[in-house]
């Protein structure tokens, strides 16, 4: 199964993903991962993304579609994958058809996370992220057992500079200008399922599972 989670910042997609992969035993993949796996394996392109990423420069589109084609190639998505992150264009998503269709397979789901503005802004500023293992946390949603203190690993847990209101708002603002049309282009395709993402975690994460085990 072939599926691609899409969703502003703070709908929970990170979360969700966990569960799906765990469900389904299919690989999360996401564009920063990827760079990193081809970073350690030492590929062309890998080294190539990363002179763009330590100057802090967008990683241009031709190396990013060639990193993730290298990436579903791996053995472990011969099973299926949930892909996090890209494409976030219309051009992007025509190349990940092109990546699908030289591997003679095909995306079964786009998921995309609805959740209303105001709730988004509250999610993120609340948010907390562990500096070890960066599992997420939410200091009203999703609390640590201990505050500060990661569940998972003992990490110490922190806020992202960028998690305030006014820059949180700037992104959500890009977020709708650049993925409206990519909404557009797999609903034209009839594989857009819009999930509500306001709903309890667990009330998601059944909506999400039924509809890719096409039950909803």
């Amino acid at each position: 199964m072939n599926i691609l989670f899409m969703g502003p910042p703070g709908a929970g997609k990170g979360t969700q993903a966990e569960r799906i992969v765990s469900e389904f035993n299919i690989p999360h993949i996401s564009t920063g991962d990827a760079f990193r796996l081809a970073k350690s394996q030492g590929t062309p392109l890998g080294l190539e993304a990363q002179k763009y990423m330590d100057q802090g420069l967008y990683v241009p589109d031709d190396i990013t579609i060639g990193i993730v084609r290298e990436r579903l190639q791996q053995p472990d998505c011969e099973q299926g994958f949930l892909l996090d992150g890209f494409p976030r264009t219309t051009a992007q998503a025509e190349a990940l058809d092109e990546i699908m269709k030289s591997l003679g397979r095909e995306l079964n789901h786009v998921i995309n996370l609805k959740v209303d503005r105001d709730l988004l802004l509250a999610r993120l500023t609340g948010r907390r992220i562990c500096k070890s293992c960066g599992s997420t946390y939410h200091v009203m949603f999703n609390p640590p057992q201990v505050d500060g203190v990661c569940d998972k690993c003992q990490g110490e847990l922190y806020q992202r500079t960028d998690d305030n209101a006014e820059k949180v708002g700037t992104r959500l603002d890009e977020y709708v200008t650049k993925t409206a049309p990519l909404l557009e282009y797999y609903e034209a395709k009839g594989i857009l399922r819009q999930v509500d993402g306001e709903k309890e975690i667990d009330a998601v994460s059944q909506e999400i599972q039924s509809l890719l085990r096409g039950k909803a």
